[in-house]
């Protein structure tokens, strides 16, 4: 009983407390690579606590959607760090059929934001919720199918389960189609981010944005929700991606022990691919919005080859 009162708090304080510090370390490197001093890779806390101290300002032409969307982007988003294995293969909500569940929960999220971009009235509102919608279009069945090659290999669709034959039958992790579905996925957590070369989170050019259009109208409290909910979606797709593909240190019960040598290694491969999304942001401009198709269109057939490749192995 304790046990399973401890690990969704202790996953929640992870997921919640330790993404501001991704971006935070994200943009402190790649400052640093740029040859610029950067902010303080503690700055990401520190502007979330500005803007909660903040009134938000709403529109007089917008409805109870705007109202609603910071909160349910930061619970839909909550809710999923509930569904991933972060230090322990176990899961707080444990059941068949998750890793579905967490796939509707990111558009649920996305649903509202776009939404929300619409309710405003606002011309560069409208215009990155219809480039979010042309890239999730895109992204999603990328993402399922890449996951669900994982989800063939072990013939379970449980994440939980999933980690826990992965890390005991590591030769299965050598199969060629699950190195497919990591390149495929990798693809996709840059759009799903919105990095580049898929978005460019720094700029609010009406050219150039994606993401950042659909906040434009959100201030205060409510700019603090979403954006906290963004670095959050960061974190958790690093999460998938370490803990599915390489979940080696990934602790298989909630021994003290375990749990602290498990936390040491997951900032450390979180740490790592991070660091490739500064090189990856480093090496590549942003796309032009018409290339953005063909990027996703290679995750999409990489996905496609890993589950067509998990048979043919087979």
């Amino acid at each position: 009983m304790t046990a399973k009162i401890i690990l969704p708090i202790l996953q929640i304080l992870v997921i919640v407390g330790f993404s501001p510090l991704v971006k935070g370390f994200i943009n402190k490197i790649e400052a640093r690579l740029q040859c610029r001093r950067g902010a303080s890779i503690f700055q990401p806390y520190y502007n979330l606590v500005k803007l909660l101290r903040k009134d938000a300002v709403v529109s007089e032409t917008s409805s109870w959607i705007f109202r609603a969307t910071p909160y349910v982007t930061f619970i839909s988003i909550l809710i999923i760090s509930l569904l991933v294995p972060v230090l322990s293969s176990q899961v707080p909500l444990n059941f068949t059929g998750d890793i579905i569940l967490i796939i509707y929960l990111f558009a649920l999220a996305r649903f509202f934001l776009v939404l929300t971009s619409l309710d405003t009235g606002s011309a560069f509102g409208g215009m990155g919720g219809s480039r979010e919608m042309m890239v999730s279009s895109m992204a999603e069945p990328a993402m399922i199918l890449s996951i669900f090659t994982v989800a063939l290999t072990v013939n379970s669709t449980n994440l939980s389960n999933i980690t826990n034959l992965l890390l005991n039958n590591s030769v299965l992790l050598l199969n060629p189609s699950l190195f497919l579905a990591f390149l495929a996925f990798a693809i996709v957590l840059i759009a799903e981010a919105g990095r580049i070369p898929v978005d460019n989170p720094f700029t609010h050019l009406e050219l150039t944005m994606i993401h950042e259009g659909m906040m434009l109208e959100f201030s205060g409290r409510y700019l603090a929700l979403v954006e906290w909910a963004s670095s959050m979606k960061l974190l958790l797709l690093l999460t998938i991606l370490v803990n599915i593909f390489f979940p080696w240190g990934i602790a298989g019960g909630l021994t003290f022990s375990g749990l602290i040598i498990a936390f040491a290694l997951y900032v450390v491969k979180i740490g790592f691919f991070a660091f490739l999304i500064v090189i990856v942001e480093m090496s590549f401009a942003k796309l032009r919005l018409f290339r953005i198709p063909n990027l996703l269109g290679t995750a999409f057939i990489l996905s496609v080859l890993a589950i067509i490749s998990l048979y043919v192995v087979r």
